[in-house]
């Protein structure tokens, strides 16, 4: 589940931004399990780039099955903390990159709109600046991968900081606006994209940590058995396809609902405010493949209780 959903992530790149085939495409070509011919029948290197990525379906397929070959005295409660520990590193990373571009962005924003970009960097590249896919591409995604590296070295972030940096974000807004009487569109933008962060990369954590509002009349009065089963089922039947929906329908062509903000780097149209709106879009991406993660982690480890297995799922390692 979590190796094709990073080749599906992996594919989705190629495809819309490398301008890859990819393996829907190289099938029709081939004209395989009865897809119809492609109008336009692929250049003899797409050819070789589609084989590629179809061979890399198997390909998956092979390396689970040697991993689970080579891990077959590994029990279910250390493969839960393994994708546990994945899961708090994707949201690790993602909290880091949100507060570096957010500091970022919103300094180039005030700098642009205060007419200080020019004195500080030039002309040209202050016009660049104010084009989205450069900055999207030369100074925000960067930040992500700066992001992945603190998170890598850094285990020991909480969620507490990113709340106080809203609530910061949101009182200068408010001293501004009411004592300075200065206000622009970057400044909400500003509280916008950390409070969506704060929101959606605390799910896989809140699942796994019980911290969600569980809305039922049941479910604390089962056994510990019971409770397994109930989380088990609901995790396969409900919660991995769900991820999974996000994922499909969001990525699945160049104007999907959320291929299309990002190949285009979509802003708002406020004027000078900050060039986020197709990272918060991304949101949605590392939301689904974070939950899908902990939710192979979850079912792992409801399924070691009903095994009985000794242990807790999550490690002190794994926290956020």
């Amino acid at each position: 589940m979590i190796a094709y959903s990073l080749l599906f992530l992996v594919n989705d790149y190629l495809i819309f931004v490398k301008g890859w085939p990819g393996p829907l495409n190289f099938l029709k070509h081939q004209e395989w399990f009865g897809f119809s011919a492609l109008r336009k029948p692929l250049e003899e290197n797409f050819v070789f780039l589609g084989w590629a990525q179809f061979l890399a379906l198997f390909a998956v397929m092979v390396f689970v099955s040697v991993w689970a070959s080579k891990t077959q005295k590994r029990s279910l409660r250390d493969d839960a903390r393994l994708w546990a520990r994945f899961a708090a590193y994707i949201v690790r990373s993602a909290f880091w990159a949100v507060l570096l571009i957010g500091i970022v962005d919103v300094t180039i924003s005030f700098l642009r709109v205060e007419n200080f970009l020019e004195v500080l960097v030039g002309d040209e590249l202050a016009l660049a600046l104010g084009r989205p896919s450069f900055r999207g591409t030369f100074v925000l995604y960067p930040l992500f991968l700066i992001g992945a590296i603190i998170a890598y070295f850094s285990r020991g972030l909480g969620f507490i900081w990113l709340s106080v940096m809203v609530v910061v974000a949101e009182f200068l807004i408010v001293i501004t606006r009411f004592v300075f009487s200065y206000e622009q569109a970057f400044m909400g933008d500003l509280v916008r994209f950390w409070y969506a962060a704060l929101f959606l990369f605390a799910s896989a954590y809140g699942m796994v940590s019980e911290g969600h509002v569980r809305v039922d009349v049941l479910y604390a009065a089962l056994s510990k058995r019971s409770k397994a089963i109930s989380n088990t089922v609901g995790s396969i039947i409900l919660g991995m396809p769900l991820c999974w929906v996000i994922l499909l329908t969001g990525m699945w062509s160049q104007g999907s609902s959320l291929n299309g903000p990002l190949l285009s780097f979509e802003i708002y149209q406020q004027g000078y405010g900050m060039y986020v709106k197709f990272l918060m879009v991304g949101f949605m991406i590392i939301f689904a493949l974070s939950m899908l993660v902990q939710f192979v982690s979850y079912t792992l480890d409801n399924i070691a209780n009903l095994q009985q297995e000794p242990g807790e799922a999550l490690p002190e390692e794994a926290q956020i």
